[in-house]
């Protein structure tokens, strides 16, 4: 069975973008949790939750194989439910982010990349699976 390496070409842009997040999430997270995690406990955890799958789905797609697939498989796939179930209720429910998250309004506070970022995620896997050969 063929296959394109995930973590090459157009792969590493990804897994840059992903470590990106992961360190823009980690950081806000962590100073949310640490100083004010009292205001929105549910917002800033949800933050640490998403620098979370954002770490180890850069480490799945950077890591290959069938086992980094299935980890960056299963992040994208958590990633991209969690930000339409986030976004929808941060619209619909406001009062349940009174501060906002990564996902909050489908990512709308960093420019949506957190909307598109699963897609292409998910779109890279699709386009580098096994093939038979």
């Amino acid at each position: 069975m063929a296959e394109t390496a995930t973590n090459r070409g157009p792969g590493r842009l990804l897994i840059a973008v992903y470590l990106l997040f992961a360190i823009a999430a980690s950081a806000r997270a962590g100073v949310q949790i640490a100083t004010k995690l009292a205001e929105a406990p549910v917002a800033y955890l949800l933050s640490g939750v998403a620098a979370v799958i954002y770490i180890v789905a850069a480490v799945g797609l950077a890591r290959a194989g069938t086992g980094g697939r299935r980890t960056a498989l299963a992040c994208c796939l958590v990633e991209f439910f969690g930000v339409l179930g986030v976004g929808t209720l941060s619209l619909v429910e406001p009062h349940l982010f009174p501060e906002a998250t990564v996902w909050s309004e489908f990512g709308s506070g960093y420019g949506y990349i957190p909307l598109v970022l699963p897609v292409l995620g998910l779109a890279w896997l699709w386009h580098t699976r096994p093939t038979p050969t």
